[in-house]
C-alpha cells in the first residue's frame, strides 16, 4: 500500500519515486521525501520528530524512454508503474543530529504506517577524514573538504592543479569525447542500452586519467566507490568514502611508463592466443546448430576467413547452462551435470553440440558461448532452474541485501533475478562447476561474459566484505576473472568477452563496446570508447562492427566500419535478435550486400577479412609488447604527441601497435581524409609514398579504402599489406 526507500532502487542516474532527495541532505536545508503508494490511497502524512506535514500526490511515473527500436528497447524503456508518487519537502534539517520520520497512508477505510527512518543533515568541513596522496602531489592546497553528518563521513571533495594547456584522457571507456577538459563526468558501472555517448554513461569506468600537454602525469583515485570529476580551471574531484579515508596516487612519465607502473598495481593484461585477432562472427538469431553450420558454410562459400564464432542464443534461457531442447534428469541438490547426463533430440535445436564444436575446430574456428551473471526468477523457475535457485538461497550463494535477504536484480534486464556472489569461494566454485562440462566435455574455447552491471544499491553485501558501490563496481571484474579461471583450470586460455568492467579489468580478457545502433555517430562514439579504454590499459578491445541493433547499416557505413575494424585489436560483427522477421538484420556481409543492393560490399569485406589474416602476426606481437611495456595496442595520436595541437584536432587518428598509423573515415559522404602524422618518416601503404611527419596531410579516401601509414623503418614488414594476395 505504501513504500519508502531512502536510497531508492539504486539506479545511479534516475531517482525512484519512493526515495528522498538528496540522499545525503545538508543541514539547514529541507529534504524532499517521496513514497510510492497504491492508487487507492487518499492521503499521506509524514510523522516527523519536529512535527508532521502532509505529502501531495504527484501521479504515476512513466519511466525513461529507450530512444530507439530494438529487441531490448521496450524493456530498457521501462513500463508505467501502478504506484503513485506522493512527496513533500521537509522542514530544514538541524545540524549535528539525525531526525526520525515515518509515513502514514489512508485510503478512507484503512491506515498503514511504514517503519521509522532516520536522516541527518550533513555539512562540508575541512576536517573529518584522511586524504593521503602518493607520488608527486598536484593537490591544490586547502581545497579538501569532507561531507560529515551525524552518521559519519559521507564524501570528500578536493581539487587537482591543472595548467591552461593540459588535456584529460582516460576515465575508462568514454563514448562522449576523448578529451574531458572542460567537462564533468562520473565513474560508476552502468548499463546504458544504446546512446552511451549522448547519455555520458559507460559500462567500463575507471577513476584514472592522463593529464597531457604539460609536464605529463596521471592520477588514480584509489577507490571503487562512486567518483565525480569536473575539469574546469582545475580538476575538482568528489568521491564517496568508506571508513573516512581516501588515497590518491600520482604518476609521472610518458603514458606508457605510467601505465606500466599503474597496471602493476591494479592488474596487468595477460597474453592471449593469436586466434583472438582473427574475425569474430555472430548473430543473435543464430540459435540452432543448423543455423550456425549454415552461416559458417557461407563464410567458406564467399571466401571470408573467420576465426571465432560467438553463439549467444544456445541455452534454454532458464539455466544458461543447458542447451535448449536437451533432456536430462534434474539434480534437486543443485550439483553440476556432465555432457553424458544430457540427451539431444535429433530434431531439436542442438542435436549434437560437441559434434558441432569438433567440426568448427576442424575448420580452424574457435567457439565462444554467451553467459549472464544472473539466475532468472521470472517467470517462476521450474525443473533444474528451480532447484538451482533453491540451492542459491539455502546456501547463501547470492549477493545479499543488508538484512541478509538474497538480492533480486533491480535492473530492467532479467528483473528480480538472483545474482551469484563471485567473491565467495564456495559460491564461485558452485556456479563455475555447472559450466565446466561446456569446456571439458563440449570443448568450447571462451565465454562472452555479457552483463555485469546488475548490482544496484548502496547496501548490498558481498562475501569478501565489500558493501554497496565498492562491491557493485568490482562485480564485473570478479565475473570475468572467475570465468577466466574456469577456462585456465580446463587447460584453455582465459578468453572472456566482456562489456562491463572497472579498475582491474585490464587483466581479464577481451572487451567490446556494448550495444549500439548502426549510425555514423555510434561509430564515432565507439571509436572514442576504444581509444579512452586503451589509454587506461585495456589491450584487447573491439566493437559491434557498424552497430548491432536496428535497421541494417548503409553499404557506405558498413564498409567504412569494416575497414576501421580490420585495424582494431578485435574485429567482430554481431546483430540483435529481430524475431526472425524478414528482411533479415544479420550483419553478415552477404546479407548487407543483399539488403543494400551494393555489389561492392562482399568483395570489399572479403579483401579486409584476408588483410586481417595477414595482420594477425603483427597484432599478436603488438599485444605482447603492450603487455610487456604498458603502451597500449590502440593509441590515440594525442597520447603520443600531446604537445602538438595538430594531434588534438584529429581525435579519430590512432596508432595500432608501434608501426601502423590509421585514419578511419567516420563521416558520411567523405571522399578525402585529413590526418595528423606524428614526427618521423612514414610510408603510405596504399601509394607507397614516403612522407615527413609532424604535420597534417590530406589524402583521398574513397569508400572501400582507409588511409594507413607505417613507420618507414618498419616498411619491409608492412609494404605489401594492401597488395598481397
Amino acid at each position: 500500500m505504501i513504500r519508502h526507500r531512502p536510497f531508492g532502487s539504486g539506479h545511479v542516474y534516475q531517482p525512484s519515486i519512493d526515495q528522498r532527495l538528496p540522499v545525503r541532505p545538508l543541514a539547514g536545508e529541507p529534504v524532499n521525501l517521496g513514497v510510492a503508494a497504491a492508487e487507492s490511497v487518499t492521503s499521506v502524512r509524514c510523522e516527523w520528530d519536529l512535527g508532521g506535514f502532509d505529502l501531495h500526490r504527484e501521479g504515476a511515473p512513466t519511466g525513461p524512454t529507450a530512444g530507439a527500436e530494438g529487441h531490448l528497447a521496450t524493456a530498457a524503456a521501462g513500463r508505467r508503474g501502478r504506484s503513485v508518487r506522493w512527496a513533500a519537502d521537509s522542514p530544514p534539517l538541524p545540524a549535528g543530529r539525525a531526525v526520525r520520520y515515518r509515513f502514514v497512508a489512508t485510503d478512507g477505510a484503512r491506515t498503514r504506517r511504514t517503519r521509522w527512518f532516520e536522516v541527518g543533515g550533513a555539512a562540508w568541513s575541512p576536517a573529518g577524514g584522511t586524504l593521503t596522496t602518493h607520488g608527486t602531489s598536484r593537490l591544490v592546497p586547502d581545497s579538501t573538504s569532507w561531507l560529515v553528518g551525524p552518521e559519519g563521513v559521507h564524501k570528500v571533495r578536493f581539487a587537482l592543479r591543472l595548467t591552461g594547456g593540459e588535456h584529460l584522457v582516460g576515465f575508462g571507456e568514454r563514448f562522449d569525447r576523448l578529451d574531458q577538459r572542460g567537462h564533468a563526468l562520473d565513474a560508476t558501472v552502468f548499463e546504458q542500452y544504446k546512446g552511451q555517448g549522448a547519455a555520458g554513461r559507460t559500462y567500463l569506468p575507471m577513476p584514472f586519467a592522463h593529464v597531457l600537454g604539460g609536464s605529463g602525469w596521471a592520477f588514480h583515485v584509489d577507490t571503487a566507490e562512486r567518483t565525480w570529476f569536473d575539469a574546469g580551471a582545475d580538476l575538482w574531484v568528489e568521491a564517496d568514502v568508506v571508513g573516512g579515508r581516501l588515497d590518491v596516487r600520482f604518476y609521472d612519465g610518458t603514458p606508457g611508463e605510467i601505465l606500466h607502473r599503474w597496471l602493476g598495481e591494479v592488474g596487468r593484461p595477460q597474453p592471449l592466443p593469436d586466434w583472438v585477432f582473427r574475425l569474430w562472427a555472430s548473430g543473435n538469431e543464430w540459435n540452432t546448430q543448423e543455423r550456425v553450420s549454415t552461416e559458417l558454410a557461407l563464410h567458406r562459400k564467399h571466401d571470408i576467413p573467420v576465426g571465432v564464432v560467438v553463439v549467444e542464443a544456445w541455452s534454454d534461457e532458464s539455466t544458461f547452462v543447458a542447451f535448449r531442447d536437451a533432456r536430462y534428469e534434474v539434480h534437486d541438490d543443485g550439483r553440476p551435470h556432465r555432457l553424458a547426463d544430457f540427451t539431444f533430440p535429433p530434431d531439436g535445436a542442438w542435436p549434437d553440440p560437441k559434434g558441432m564444436v569438433d567440426d568448427l575446430h576442424a575448420d580452424g574456428v574457435k567457439v565462444v558461448l554467451w553467459q549472464i551473471p544472473l539466475h532468472k526468477m521470472r517467470p517462476n523457475p521450474t525443473g533444474q532452474a528451480a532447484a538451482d535457485a533453491a540451492t542459491m538461497v539455502a546456501r547463501g550463494y547470492g549477493v545479499r541485501e543488508d538484512d541478509g535477504r538474497p538480492y533480486r536484480n533491480r535492473g530492467w534486464w532479467f528483473p528480480t533475478a538472483l545474482m551469484p556472489d563471485l567473491t565467495g569461494a564456495e559460491a564461485r566454485d558452485w556456479w563455475l562447476a555447472k559450466r565446466r562440462y561446456l569446456v571439458e566435455d563440449v570443448g568450447i574455447d571462451g565465454f562472452k561474459t555479457d552483463g555485469g552491471e546488475h548490482a544496484w544499491g548502496h547496501d548490498l553485501r558481498y562475501a569478501d566484505g565489500s558493501v554497496g558501490a565498492t562491491g557493485n563496481n568490482r562485480f564485473p571484474v570478479h565475473y570475468a576473472a572467475a570465468y577466466g579461471d574456469l577456462l585456465r583450470s580446463c587447460g584453455k586460455a582465459p578468453v572472456t568477452f566482456s562489456r562491463a568492467g572497472f579498475t582491474g579489468s585490464q587483466a581479464h580478457g577481451v572487451f567490446w563496446a556494448g550495444d549500439e545502433d548502426s549510425t555514423w555517430e555510434a561509430m564515432r562514439s565507439s571509436l572514442r570508447a576504444g581509444l579512452t579504454a586503451a589509454a587506461c590499459g585495456i589491450v584487447y578491445w573491439g566493437w559491434d562492427l557498424a552497430g548491432f541493433s536496428g535497421p541494417v547499416p548503409s553499404a557506405e557505413l558498413y564498409l567504412r566500419a569494416t575497414a576501421m575494424s580490420a585495424f582494431l585489436p578485435i574485429m567482430q560483427y554481431h546483430s540483435e535478435y529481430n524475431h526472425h522477421r524478414s528482411p533479415s538484420r544479420d550483419r553478415t556481409p552477404w546479407n548487407i550486400a543483399a539488403q543494400t543492393g551494393d555489389p561492392a560490399v562482399l568483395p570489399v569485406f572479403r579483401r579486409y577479412a584476408h588483410l586481417r589474416e595477414r595482420l594477425v602476426p603483427y597484432l599478436a606481437s603488438s599485444a605482447a609488447r603492450a603487455v610487456e611495456t604498458g603502451w597500449p595496442m590502440l593509441r590515440s595520436v594525442c597520447l603520443i604527441a600531446p604537445d602538438d595541437p595538430g594531434a588534438w584536432q584529429h581525435p579519430y587518428d590512432y596508432l595500432l601497435g608501434d608501426d601502423l598509423l590509421v585514419a578511419p573515415v567516420v563521416a558520411e559522404g567523405a571522399t578525402a581524409r585529413s590526418a595528423y602524422l606524428p614526427h618521423g618518416r612514414w610510408l603510405d601503404l596504399r601509394t607507397h609514398e614516403e612522407l615527413d611527419g609532424g604535420r597534417v596531410v590530406e589524402v583521398p579516401a574513397p569508400v572501400g579504402e582507409i588511409p594507413v601509414w607505417c613507420r618507414l623503418e618498419s616498411a619491409d614488414r608492412h609494404r605489401d599489406l594492401f597488395t598481397a594476395g
